[in-house]
C-alpha cells in the first residue's frame, strides 16, 4: 500500500483519525480560507475539459492554452468538429498534446451524443465519459455544480497518508478513507485547502516541517523533520 522507501507513520484509530482531521482541517480553514480550484473557468463545459488537460502538467500550464482553446471552440458541439491539426496547435505547450486533443474531442462527442452538449451532474454519468475518471468527476461536481466531492489527487493522497489518515496510494480507496473523516459539506473545499498546503509547504521531497503550522498534529513529524544538531557537552 505504500510507495517503496516513503515511510508512514503508525495506524490510527477512527476515533482518534477523526479528532485529528477536525484540528486539521480546522488550522487549515484559517490558513487558506479562499482556498478554490486553480484552472481558470467560466463553466462545467470549460471546467472538464481544463481538468482533463491538466494530467501530468500544471494548472498554470493549462491556464496559458484554454483562453484560445475556449475562444475558438466554446462548446461541446464546436470541440468535436474542430479539426484536429488546429486542436494539437494550441495544446502543444502542454506535452502528450497529441493525446490530449484526441480525448478532448472523444469527450466533447460524447457529450454531444449522450448529454445533448451538456456536462452532467451525476458521479455515474461523468465517469463514463473519455478521460474522466474519480479525480475530475469530483472536481466537476464540487466546483461547478457545488455537489460535494473529495478530489484524491497527488497532494491529497500525500498528505493524508503523512496524516495517517489513510495508509493506501490507490485514489478511490483513500477517497473512502477520507469520505469516514470529513464533513461532507466541506469535502470541496477541504481538498482545495490541502491541495494548497502541499503546494506551499508539505512538498513531496523535502517538506517544509519547520514552518508548518500543522506539525505538532502531524503523524509524521518525527518521521519528516530533521534530527536537531548536537550544539552542548564536552569537547574534545
Amino acid at each position: 500500500m505504500s510507495k517503496k522507501g516513503e515511510l508512514l507513520p503508525q495506524r490510527r484509530s477512527l476515533a482518534a483519525r477523526r479528532d485529528n482531521a477536525e484540528e486539521v482541517c480546522r488550522r487549515l480553514r484559517e490558513l487558506y480560507p479562499d482556498a478554490a480550484a486553480t484552472l481558470d473557468h467560466s463553466n462545467a463545459f470549460e471546467l472538464l475539459v481544463a481538468t482533463v488537460l491538466s494530467a501530468q502538467t500544471t494548472d498554470v500550464r493549462v491556464n496559458t492554452v484554454t483562453p484560445e482553446l475556449f475562444r475558438r471552440y466554446p462548446d461541446a458541439e464546436a470541440l468535436a468538429a474542430a479539426a484536429h491539426e488546429d486542436l494539437e496547435r494550441i495544446l502543444r505547450p502542454l506535452g502528450f498534446f497529441r493525446a490530449k486533443a484526441r480525448s478532448c474531442q472523444a469527450l466533447a462527442a460524447q457529450l454531444c451524443e449522450r448529454f445533448a452538449g451538456e456536462v452532467p451532474a451525476r458521479l455515474e454519468d461523468l465517469v463514463g465519459l473519455p478521460g474522466v475518471g474519480r479525480k475530475t468527476a469530483n472536481v466537476v461536481l464540487g466546483d461547478a455544480f457545488g455537489i460535494p466531492g473529495i478530489t484524491v489527487d497527488t497532494h491529497v493522497g500525500r498528505l493524508s497518508r503523512r496524516w495517517a489518515w489513510t495508509r493506501h496510494r490507490d485514489p478511490e480507496k483513500v477517497e473512502r478513507d477520507l469520505a469516514e473523516l470529513l464533513r461532507h459539506s466541506e469535502w470541496t473545499v477541504i481538498c482545495h485547502r490541502i491541495i494548497e498546503h502541499g503546494r506551499q509547504v508539505c512538498h513531496a521531497r523535502h517538506p517544509a516541517c519547520s514552518e508548518c503550522a500543522l506539525a505538532d498534529v502531524c503523524a509524521s513529524f518525527p518521521l519528516l523533520s530533521p534530527l536537531p544538531s548536537y550544539s552542548g557537552g564536552e569537547t574534545r
